[in-house]
This record gives C-alpha cells, sequence and structure tokens, in this order.
C-alpha cells in the first residue's frame, strides 16, 4: 500500500517536514548534475514537483523558468498557495505529460522523491521514457530518491525502512519523517534497487547514466560550517552513510 497523497493533510505534513538533509545533500546535488549554475537561460522540468520546495529554489537561485507538475491536485494548490513564482508554472497532470509539454523542449529535468512513491514499475518506466521524450537532444535528467543500500539507517530528520530488515524488489517500506512541533508523520513508499533505476534510464535511450551518493563528509569545510545555522543540532549517519542516490543521465 502506497501513500495516499490526494489526502489534503498528508501533503500538508509533508511540506512542514523539515527537509534539510535533502537540501544540502540531495537537491544540492541534483542542481549540480543539472549544471544550473550556467549563465545562459534554461528551461526544466520538475517532474512530481510536491509543494513546489524544489523549484522555487531553482528559480529563486538560479534565476531559471520551469515546468512544475505533479499529479496530487491538493500538491499543486499547495505549491500554488505557497510558492507561486513568475519563472515557475504549475500544472496538474493526470501521469502523462502528453499534451502538456512538447517534445523536445525542455534543457533539463529532475525527478526527485517520486518513484520511491510509485508501486509499479512499469508506471516509473513510463514517466521516464516520457522525460526522455520532452527533453532535447543532450539535456540532463537527474533522479533523487532514498538510497535503497540505507534502508533502516536513522538520520537526522527521517528513517526509511525498519532497521535489520531486508527488502525486496517493489517491497512497501515504512517512512518515518520528523516534523518539528509534531507527531512523527508516517510514510509508506516502496523499494527499488539501483538496478531499476539503471535499466529503466537504458531502456528509455539515456546514455552516459551516472551514480552519485553524497556524504556530508565529501563536503568541503568552508561548506560545513552553515550547517548548525541551518538548525540542525546532531548530524548522524548522514557523515559517512549516504542517505540518498541520485542518477544522472544525458539524452
Amino acid at each position: 500500500m502506497s501513500t495516499s497523497w490526494s489526502d489534503p493533510a498528508v501533503c500538508k505534513g509533508f511540506d512542514d517536514y523539515e527537509d534539510l538533509p535533502e537540501q544540502i545533500l540531495g537537491y544540492r546535488t541534483v542542481f549540480q548534475a543539472l549544471q544550473l549554475g550556467r549563465p545562459e537561460p534554461l528551461l526544466l522540468l520538475d517532474y512530481g514537483c510536491g509543494p513546489g520546495k524544489v523549484s522555487e529554489r531553482v528559480a529563486g537561485t538560479f534565476g531559471k523558468r520551469l515546468i512544475a507538475v505533479d499529479t496530487s491536485r491538493a500538491m499543486i494548490e499547495i505549491a500554488r498557495a505557497k510558492r507561486l513564482h513568475p519563472l515557475i508554472d504549475y500544472r496538474l497532470i493526470d501521469g502523462t505529460l502528453a499534451g502538456v509539454v512538447e517534445d523536445n523542449s525542455v534543457d533539463g529535468a529532475m525527478t526527485c522523491y517520486v518513484f520511491i512513491n510509485i508501486g509499479d514499475e512499469k508506471h516509473i518506466r513510463h514517466i521516464i521514457r516520457e522525460v526522455y521524450r520532452v527533453l532535447k537532444p543532450g539535456g540532463a535528467y537527474a533522479i533523487l530518491d532514498t538510497n535503497p543500500d540505507t534502508t533502516g539507517v536513522q538520520f537526522s530528520t527521517f528513517r526509511n525502512g525498519e532497521p535489520g530488515r531486508q527488502y525486496r524488489h517493489g517491497d512497501p517500506r515504512e517512512v518515518l519523517l520528523n516534523v518539528p512541533g509534531q507527531p512523527e508523520l508516517v510514510l509508506m513508499d516502496h523499494h527499488w534497487p539501483k538496478a531499476m533505476y539503471r535499466d529503466a534510464l537504458a531502456e528509455a535511450g539515456f546514455r552516459h547514466v551516472e551514480v552519485l551518493e553524497p556524504t556530508l563528509s565529501q563536503l568541503a569545510p568552508q561548506e560545513l560550517q552553515s550547517l548548525s545555522a541551518k538548525g540542525v543540532t546532531e548530524w548522524r549517519n548522514e557523515w559517512k552513510t549516504p542517505p540518498f542516490v541520485i542518477f544522472r543521465a544525458l539524452k
């Protein structure tokens, strides 16, 4: 059983979650993988934009235009209410980009914490093929998900899966998110091995697939100095154990 992302209460709890590890180790790596620091104007696709946190960061920090899509009406409503931006076009979709995004029209694309929430591998492969279709030739695609090799490890703000349990291909996993001032948010996602992502990317036609697994110990000292100022007083296994995995591929 997967989490119901049509439930407004679940969507609000997810929006309230303080995603500092995701910002520092996940989204930061995605932005580097997509080379968002380039000066030229870019049009990006954020597939599964949720409440718009990532799109807002891209627009505000890098000044890039985005088409941000999601199948959850509740998520799109939160994004439009809290994170409207002149560079972001939020769109509700029904599971396909057909009629929403044209072929070969976007310079880069990202999918952040989406595939772990889908229990049907065929649907995941469909999405990856759709992203391939709308990317321009040479465009980069970044997928960010929790790391299937560190399931059950307690990180500073979340734990994905039960400690000591072995999960199989597509198995449901319980996720515990620490939400400030609220009870833990309990979600249910799915376990997808890295091989599934690599195979799906190759099947769609992507090339030069890279797998990135950042940890805090890989950051330069000056990059680490601001972490306590961001509100995390006790980092845990993020120092040496990668909580996330990022796949970068080119069309």
